[in-house]
């Protein structure tokens, strides 16, 4: 569930009540084939460029990544002297291959299952159309699932200026974790009535969208 101030701000800033929230990203999208393309009016398939100010803001950082190489490489040394004994690397060497085949046997590497005639397809089409933003923030209600983004790219207060780009109905679409639980991963699958879906990655692992999907009856197959 949502925190009591997350959901303030949902509500507040997209009138709606979320059972669930977060951001999320997706792949970059495939070149249609080009008869695909002209029948969707040449839709939009990348996101904006980064704005001025977050290019400034990623040159000002360049200096120190460095630096922060350091400290996570040190912070990486140190769990594995102190906190995770030999056990413990093992198995999460053995969970990181077992994910890795799960993901290549069902082709779970693409932005979407490949078929642009799909209903996931024809909404990956129209992805970047809705908001040059290059994430959307994803909202699970009783109701619906709601994308919500910047109509335009920016750099910094995305909260503040993003508006719903997009509703899917309860029975038109599900979130799923392809994994039901058992990895702590960052993939969820936006899946629609005809069983093709939109690979989305979430900041988090294991995400308060992926324990949501866990937690609800399985509409399609």
């Amino acid at each position: 569930m949502t925190s009591r101030g997350d959901q303030r701000m949902i509500t507040q800033r997209l009138g709606i009540r979320a059972e669930a929230a977060g951001w999320c990203t997706i792949d970059e999208v495939p070149d249609p084939p080009a008869e695909v393309l002209r029948a969707a009016g040449e839709p939009r398939l990348r996101p904006a460029a980064m704005p001025p100010l977050g290019m400034l803001g990623t040159a000002l950082a360049v200096p120190l990544l460095p630096f922060v190489s350091l400290l996570s490489l040190l912070d990486r040394l140190r769990e594995f002297l102190f906190e995770n004994n030999g056990g413990e690397n093992r198995r999460a060497r053995e969970d990181e291959a077992r994910l890795k085949i799960l993901v290549d046997k069902q082709g779970l590497d693409r932005v979407f299952d490949g078929n642009w005639s799909g209903e996931a397809g024809q909404f990956l089409l129209r992805w970047y159309s809705h908001s040059s933003h290059h994430q959307r923030f994803v909202v699970a209600t009783q109701d619906e699932i709601v994308l919500a983004a910047p109509p335009r790219r920016v750099s910094v207060g995305r909260e503040k200026h993003m508006e719903i780009v997009a509703r899917l109905p309860a029975g038109a679409a599900e979130l799923v974790d392809p994994f039901h639980g058992e990895f702590r991963s960052q993939l969820l699958l936006l899946k629609f009535r005809d069983a093709s879906w939109i690979r989305l990655t979430t900041e988090e692992f294991r995400s308060e969208l992926h324990m949501h999907a866990i937690r609800q009856p399985r509409a399609s197959t």
